[in-house]
């Protein structure tokens, strides 16, 4: 006689016997889905290694058995790119990442020539109990990171930020005049710039969709007209010979000819403003120099002049402040990891890093540039701050620049501001602008209103 039970679970087994199955091949092919995965990324990174983009490159955090059952295959894939390969089971913990990322696991990491050394360097001053913003920035530069993206890992994963995590919306030069209504008429009406403020003693016009300069009455000003205009403005456009023409047409001072030149990287003149400030008009052109700035310049086009009797048909589609400096690499170090501006041109002697969406800062090697370093500077740059509030709190707590002028504001509550200075001793005025009549179109052309 048959066991009724033994066919109940025989009909039992049957019925979860395919499920049973499935889930043993679906256990395998996530497992084998998951292997490919590491061995793409990891072929990837060894490429990478061996192409000198990165010192040394890690594989995904791995649990020991996985690192165990992957490691031959890893090998492989070093030999056949060139590079080495090593097993790490207790990688640096720095601020770049949460402390925990690889708590428990191993990494593999592929590397070429001493690039090993250095990271076990780091390791070593790591458990010397040396810890912080620049062990973390060692690490980034040994992953071959680039300085933006090292800012990304740092503010996610700590209390760092730039001035770019708080927003730009826009670049503002002040310039300083003892005659502020012929400086007035040569900006607005022989250049053709929109006046979007004028609070009387200084006059607010727009050269391209968010770059400013600001004409600032020099009686009343943070700089004197006699100070050393120490700066100058690049004014890029695609209409060069008609600039010139018309500029000469004017009896503008010209301080250096246009004379284009078929493979230069830019092509351009400068001209020199009613009081000695020098405006160069410029055009940056296809070249290997200028390869990641290109594509931004196409995104707008030329702001055209505001009125047809003006400079018809001309327009600016962006603005280059140059600042000129004795130690470049304090500058550039400045303007990467506390600024957080995106460098976008290194003719090696000059660095332009975009601040804004048309409004960039450029940094020159006083021995090459058009002006030598000096002490004082008639000129203030500003950045026109989205969270200026937040950028505020975190520079008095972490003084990421000395600040000179702490927070004040400006008459009939039109603007709030604090003043800082560079490593160039540039004197750098941060500013949000606020609900006024004064401040109706310059509020609508930032879109803030």
């Amino acid at each position: 006689m048959k066991n009724p039970c033994f066919k109940t679970i025989l009909r039992s087994w049957m019925l979860v016997q395919p499920l049973v199955v499935l889930l043993i091949f679906s256990c395998q092919n996530k497992d084998q889905t998951q292997q490919a995965e590491h061995l793409g990324q990891m072929e990837a990174f060894a490429e990478m290694v061996a192409a000198g983009v990165k010192p040394i490159a890690l594989s995904a955090p791995l649990a020991p058995e996985e690192a165990n059952g992957l490691f031959e295959k890893a090998e492989e894939i070093a030999k056949k790119h060139g590079v080495s390969i090593y097993r790490e089971a207790d990688l640096v913990q720095t601020q770049l990442f949460p402390a925990d990322v690889a708590k428990g696991k191993e990494v593999l990491i592929f590397y070429s020539g001493n690039s090993l050394d250095a990271y076990l360097d780091l390791k070593k001053t790591l458990s010397d109990g040396t810890s912080g913003e620049a062990e973390a920035r060692r690490f980034g530069r040994l992953l071959g990171y680039p300085v933006t993206h090292i800012n990304r890992l740092l503010a996610k994963n700590s209390d760092f930020r730039t001035l770019a995590d708080f927003g730009i919306s826009a670049t503002n030069l002040f310039l300083y005049y003892k005659d502020l209504p012929r400086a007035r008429d040569f900006y607005h009406r022989l250049l053709g710039l929109e006046i979007v403020s004028d609070y009387g003693f200084a006059v607010t016009l727009r050269i391209s969709q968010d770059a400013f300069v600001t004409l600032v009455d020099a009686a009343v000003g943070r700089h004197k007209a006699e100070e050393p205009k120490t700066v100058a403005i690049a004014l890029l456009t695609d209409q060069l010979p008609e600039w010139y023409t018309y500029l000469q047409t004017h009896n503008v001072q010209i301080k250096y000819e246009y004379k284009p030149k078929t493979n230069n990287a830019h092509d351009g003149f400068v001209a020199v403003d009613p009081e000695g400030y020098l405006l160069e008009f410029e055009t940056f052109k296809q070249h290997p120099e200028n390869e990641r700035l290109m594509p931004q310049l196409r995104r707008f086009a030329a702001l055209p002049t505001q009125s047809d009797s003006v400079a018809a048909g001309m327009g600016f589609y962006g603005a280059v402040t140059w600042l000129y400096y004795q130690d470049m690499q304090a500058a550039q170090l400045f303007y990467e990891e506390k600024m957080g501006f995106e460098l976008i041109v290194d003719q090696g002697w000059a660095k332009v890093y975009r601040v804004s969406e048309t409004g960039y800062v450029g940094l020159v090697d006083e021995r090459r540039g058009m002006h030598r370093y000096t002490e004082l500077k008639g000129t203030s740059i500003s950045f026109i701050v989205k969270d200026w509030e937040g950028w505020h709190g975190y520079a008095q707590a972490n003084q990421p620049l000395p600040i000179i002028k702490e927070r004040y504001t400006g008459k009939d509550g039109r603007y709030e501001a604090f003043v800082g200075e560079d490593p160039g001793k540039y004197f750098l005025e941060f500013n949000q602008f606020l609900e006024h009549p004064d401040n109706k179109r310059l509020l609508e052309v930032l879109g803030e209103k």
